[in-house]
């Protein structure tokens, strides 16, 4: 029963992604280019409520729709967003890098070198998840402060460090605690790659890297670290 309802949760996941993607290859690009990726990842780990969330929010944050709002003198819709929403955005943002990482590092670097640290795979894959994960979270940010505030390449990367390092780390801390939980506790063994229970295990740990991040963002956003999205 497990396996079926972990099948599901992956299909659907992957058809709301698909319809993100479809939606802004239709011609609904985000202003911030590297939200163009981030959405449509967002949805693997979140499924329908990512979904929500791109129809609510991100669609606020079109070229389209900024550029129509500044043609009529308003204020552009996605600025008047409240800041729990902000903070939401901002989030997803970091956690798009960790789950690109934990993607690159459970179903190719360990597949294809395989090890253990203190006899455990789960400590290896936790080392290499976060290596990854931070650099493409770090690129993440980067191409989203460069263009928004016009920094130079060094400016803007040391803009980004400080702007994620927190925050991918806050989110990795709830991805790790429930992995923890899956394997040690719930399962008592090592999960196979190959088993869907096992991604399925990985979709509840990024939500549970969401919620561990959220006060992170939250208070990064209010200190003006990182950007208001």
């Amino acid at each position: 029963m497990l396996t079926i309802l972990a099948i599901a949760s992956l299909v659907i996941a992957g058809l709301c992604s698909c319809i993100i993607v479809l939606d802004i290859l239709r011609g609904r690009r985000q202003q911030v280019g590297v939200m163009n990726l981030v959405w449509p990842i967002s949805a693997l780990y979140a499924g329908p409520l990512g979904l929500w969330a791109y129809f609510k929010l991100g669609r606020l944050s079109t070229k389209g729709a900024m550029q129509s709002a500044k043609s009529r003198g308003e204020e552009p819709p996605a600025q008047s967003k409240p800041l729990w929403q902000s903070v939401g955005l901002a989030a997803t943002h970091c956690g798009s890098g960790c789950t690109l990482g934990d993607l690159l590092a459970e179903g190719v670097v360990l597949s294809l070198v395989p090890f253990t640290l203190f006899g455990h795979e789960i400590f290896a894959a936790w080392v290499v998840d976060y290596i990854l994960a931070f650099l493409i979270g770090i690129a993440f940010q980067y191409f989203t402060i460069a263009p928004m505030k016009q920094l130079s390449v060094s400016e803007a990367l040391t803009a980004a460090l400080k702007a994620d390092t927190l925050s991918l780390t806050g989110w990795q801390v709830g991805m790790y605690g429930w992995m923890a939980i899956a394997v040690f506790l719930i399962f008592g063994r090592p999960l196979e790659k190959s088993d869907p229970v096992f991604w399925f295990m990985m979709q509840i740990a990024m939500l549970a890297g969401f919620l561990t991040s959220y006060p992170v963002n939250w208070w990064l956003v209010r200190a003006g670290i990182k950007e208001k999205m």
